[in-house]
């Protein structure tokens, strides 16, 4: 009985590193999206979609923003964010097409607002986020 269960728990480990390694190691052996040093997974700036890679644009410009919201203090009360005090991250709306209210998507910065430390993109409103490398 002990050496089937420890023969399930082998196989099952097995099967999710295989599975880990098949997720995150596409056909052509390179990594699309590694973790970043932080552990937060990653995304390119080319991998934003095109509306992303205009609001991302805007914020290094500073500017001018299509919504009232944008630029507002986003408080990381999900704290899916590295911790920072209140104030540090700014948010930004990543235009949806078709939407008929700012949508989902979302462009999260720390630091200053022309040169943040670092940005995050949301999809799914803050449900999760991934940090955006040149």
């Amino acid at each position: 009985m002990l050496k089937a269960v420890a023969a399930r728990a082998y196989k099952a480990g097995v099967a999710c590193i295989l599975g880990a390694a098949f997720v995150f190691t596409p056909a052509d052996g390179q990594a699309r999206n590694p973790p970043s040093t932080n552990g937060q997974a990653t995304i390119t700036v080319a991998q934003l979609p095109p509306q992303g890679r205009e609001t991302y644009a805007l914020i290094h410009q500073g500017g001018p923003f299509p919504y009232d919201k944008d630029g507002t203090v986003f408080g990381n009360r999900e704290r899916l964010l590295p911790a920072h005090k209140r104030g540090y991250y700014r948010e930004y709306t990543v235009r949806t097409p078709g939407a008929r209210n700012r949508g989902a998507r979302r462009i999260v910065c720390g630091g200053k607002p022309r040169t943040p430390d670092a940005c995050y993109y949301t999809s799914d409103h803050y449900a999760s986020f991934r940090e955006i490398v040149e």
